[in-house]
C-alpha cells in the first residue's frame, strides 16, 4: 500500500494577475527555498488573468507536484484571491507573497523560524519589512505617506503593511472580517482579533517582468477611505475573553 503524501504544515499563497512571465521563475524559487526546511503547498490564486497565467500554472503541476491553483473567472480583486487561497490552503500556517517576483522566496526560511521560535498564546503574524525598497522614488513616497497616515489612524505599529510577505495562523486569518483591499490591513486586523503583529525585515526586489496592477494615487484615495471603514471596525471590536472554565 502507497504511503499517504506528508500533509502540508505550510502553505504559500501567491494571488496573481496577468503576472505570465513571472509564474514559472517564481514558483521555482519558492520550492528552493523551502525544500528539505518544511512540508509545504504552494496554492496560486488566478484573479481573473487574461495572458494565459492559469495555463502556464498547469503546465508546471507535473514538475511541481506541491503545486495547486484556484480561478477566478472574473477579477475579484487582490483581497478576495489571497482569501480564495488561504480558504483552499491546507496547511495551520500561511505564508503570503506577491506574484511579480519583487518579494523574495528565500526571506520565508527566516520567518518561519521566528513563528517557532513564538511561546506565547496569541497569535502571531510576522509581517515583512522592506527596509530597502526597489520601487520608483514616487511610490516609495507615497508608500511611506500612506503608512504613516495609517499608523496614526490605526495604531497598527506597522511601517510597511503593504509589504505582501506575511506569515499567519490560517484559522486567525480567516475570522477576519472580509472586505475588499483588506490584504493592506492584516496587521491591524490581527490586533483587533487579540493577536500580534511583529514586523521582520526582509529584502525587496526590482520588477523584471510584467508591469504593476495598481496606479499610485487612485491606490492613495482609495486607501484613506479604507483607513476610515478600518478604524471604525477597530473601535467596534468585541472582546469575549472567558475568564473560567470547569
Amino acid at each position: 500500500m502507497a504511503e499517504a503524501p506528508t500533509p502540508p504544515e505550510l502553505s504559500v499563497v501567491v494571488p496573481v494577475m496577468n503576472e505570465a512571465d513571472n509564474i514559472a521563475p517564481l514558483v521555482g524559487e519558492i520550492a528552493a527555498a523551502l525544500h528539505g526546511r518544511i512540508a509545504f503547498e504552494i496554492v496560486y490564486v488566478d484573479d481573473g488573468s487574461t495572458d494565459g497565467s492559469f495555463e502556464r500554472l498547469r503546465a508546471l503541476v507535473p514538475e511541481f507536484p506541491m503545486l495547486r491553483a484556484q480561478r477566478h473567472a472574473v477579477r475579484r480583486g487582490q483581497s478576495a484571491a489571497i482569501r480564495t487561497g488561504v480558504k483552499a490552503a491546507r496547511a495551520a500556517l500561511i505564508a503570503t507573497l506577491d506574484g511579480d517576483g519583487q518579494n523574495n522566496p528565500a526571506d520565508i526560511p527566516a520567518l518561519i523560524e521566528t513563528y517557532r521560535a513564538h511561546s506565547g498564546t496569541q497569535p502571531l503574524m510576522l509581517a515583512g519589512h522592506r527596509t530597502q525598497r526597489r520601487d520608483t522614488w514616487i511610490k516609495r513616497i507615497s508608500s511611506r505617506l500612506a503608512n504613516r497616515f495609517r499608523a496614526r489612524k490605526l495604531g497598527d505599529d506597522t511601517p510597511d503593511t503593504g509589504c505582501g510577505l506575511k506569515l499567519f495562523p490560517r484559522q486567525t486569518f480567516l475570522e477576519f472580517p472580509a472586505f475588499d483591499h483588506m490584504h493592506r490591513f492584516l496587521p491591524a486586523l490581527m490586533l483587533r482579533a487579540g493577536g500580534i503583529v511583529q514586523s521582520v525585515p526582509v529584502s525587496h526586489r526590482a520588477r523584471e517582468r510584467g508591469a504593476s496592477k495598481y496606479g499610485t494615487w487612485d491606490r492613495l484615495v482609495v486607501g484613506i477611505a479604507d483607513v476610515r471603514g478600518v478604524a471604525w471596525l477597530m473601535r467596534r471590536r468585541l472582546a469575549a475573553d472567558v475568564a473560567e472554565e470547569i
